[in-house]
């Protein structure tokens, strides 16, 4: 069973696609440079893709063991990734404007790895598994250029996570 986005979070205020609201978009990721290689009109295409919801303070939108089929970019507002250890869910990220979370599960289908609460009302851009389908069947060029920027990303976050464990192994490799 899959969580949806609204079903997780009824609190949830569905705003429309977030092609209605490209320009906050296209200035939210601009900091995070995940959309570097896309042109403003590969990202308002891909725009059409992302469902916008507002969502109020204190608001579970990722829980970290569901199953999941959907990522999000945080458009406004603030979050914060949570990790169970111990008995105990810690911050290990505040998320920023433009961060994206749950991409992980949207492609390999496996339960959420940590949850994402928001901290002030917020607006989220969310893509699901269907919408990334269609994304890869009617504009595969662009489907793609968003597959290997979800790869990059990935890529860039298990390089830090590895570095942060083991200290000191850049001075230890050839």
């Amino acid at each position: 069973m899959t969580s949806n986005f609204a079903e997780l979070q009824p609190d949830a205020e569905p705003l429309g696609t977030v092609s209605g609201f490209v320009n906050e978009f296209i200035e939210a990721v601009e900091p995070q440079h995940m959309f570097d290689d896309f042109s403003r009109q590969e990202t308002a295409l891909l725009s059409e893709y992302l469902e916008c919801f507002g969502v109020p303070r204190d608001s579970t939108v990722v829980r970290e063991g569901d199953e999941g089929d959907f990522l999000a970019i945080l458009v406004t507002g603030q979050a914060v990734i949570l990790k169970k250890h111990d008995g105990e869910e810690k911050v290990v990220h505040a998320l920023k404007p433009g961060e994206m979370i749950g991409e992980m599960s949207l492609i390999d289908g496996q339960r959420r790895f940590a949850s994402c609460v928001t901290t002030e009302p917020s607006d989220f851009g969310v893509m699901t598994r269907d919408s990334f389908n269609a994304l890869l069947a009617e504009h595969p060029r662009l489907g793609n250029k968003f597959m290997l920027m979800l790869l990059r990303l990935n890529t860039s976050r298990l390089r830090h996570a590895t570095f942060r464990m083991l200290p000191g192994i850049l001075e230890n490799s050839v």
